[in-house]
């Protein structure tokens, strides 16, 4: 049989689990007897922990196999090699949802490859303790909320920001330079499900004013990092690092300004690289499959 470029709808298959013997080929027979040709396969066996992770990008080209009865079908798999799996309709749009404070820079890049079609993502709200970025937000046509944070208020509005996420079934959340700590309470609640960026090249100039360190340290490079958050300020699974050259001529306030150039390339590429479903968490680190 040959198969053509078509209109067909893809999907993505992930799946992890322990290291065996012939997983790849039962997975792949799998949806070979169901119809399916493999458009992208990726797999990456961690030798330390002995871990499997999987990748399989296919269209459904014989048959009438649907994303329903995938999922009912492969669960017998799934159980013999306990796997820790999921079907995703490839160019279905991520909800998510964006938080922010005064930098609007990352919002802003953001919306805009929103727009150009850069993006497989449908914002469901934009959330900021700040009304600066309203006027921005609401001129796209999208639901701007206003919450107010202090160390009084944070649970409250902690849980109506819950409220609202469960409300618009969103399932990422990128803090695009949202400059409020989440508590431990609510890192855990949605783990592997926020996106924080980190105006630094991690693990170095952690904190308040990275850039004003890298000028005192009188450093050759400056970064950004987006990582997944959890309850360790800034040491959660890194996704992506964008750096820019600098040298002596630099001032504090200009490796700011270029430093905002740094954090949207680096933000955008890993919300990219998730909402394609090429992102696995591997303890504290991730497995991305470009």
């Amino acid at each position: 049989m040959t198969v053509v470029e078509t209109d067909q709808e893809a999907f993505v298959l992930k799946v992890s689990c322990q290291a065996g013997m012939g997983i790849v080929a039962k997975v792949s027979n799998f949806l070979s007897d169901n119809g399916c040709y493999i458009d992208e396969l990726a797999q990456f066996d961690n030798r330390d922990s002995q871990k499997l992770f999987m990748r399989i990008q296919f269209r459904v080209v014989e048959g009438d196999a649907n994303r329903e009865t995938l999922d009912a079908g492969f669960v017998t798999i799934a159980e013999q090699y306990k796997m820790d799996w999921q079907f995703f309709t490839h160019k279905k749009p991520v909800k998510t949802l964006i938080m922010v404070s005064k930098f609007d820079h990352c919002l802003d890049d953001l919306l805009y490859r929103l727009r150009k079609g850069d993006l497989n993502i449908e914002v469901t709200a934009v959330v900021s303790n700040h009304l600066d970025a309203r006027p921005m937000v609401e001129r796209e046509g999208i639901r701007f909320v206003y919450l107010p944070v202090n160390k009084d208020t944070k649970p409250e509005q902690e849980k109506a920001l819950l409220d609202i996420i469960d409300e618009t079934g969103t399932e990422l959340v990128i803090l695009a330079r949202y400059m409020q700590v989440l508590s431990d309470d609510l890192c855990q609640k949605l783990e592997g499900r926020v996106i924080n960026i980190h105006h630094s090249f991690l693990p170095g100039f952690k904190g308040a004013k990275p850039y004003h360190q890298a000028f005192e340290r009188g450093v050759k490079l400056i970064g950004a990092t987006a990582h997944y958050v959890n309850k360790d300020l800034d040491e959660g699974p890194i996704i992506e690092q964008a750096v820019q050259h600098i040298d002596h001529n630099y001032s504090a306030n200009r490796l700011v300004a270029v430093g905002r150039d740094t954090e949207t390339i680096a933000l955008a590429r890993a919300v990219k690289l998730h909402s394609e479903h090429r992102v696995f968490l591997d303890e504290n680190k991730t497995v991305i499959f470009k």
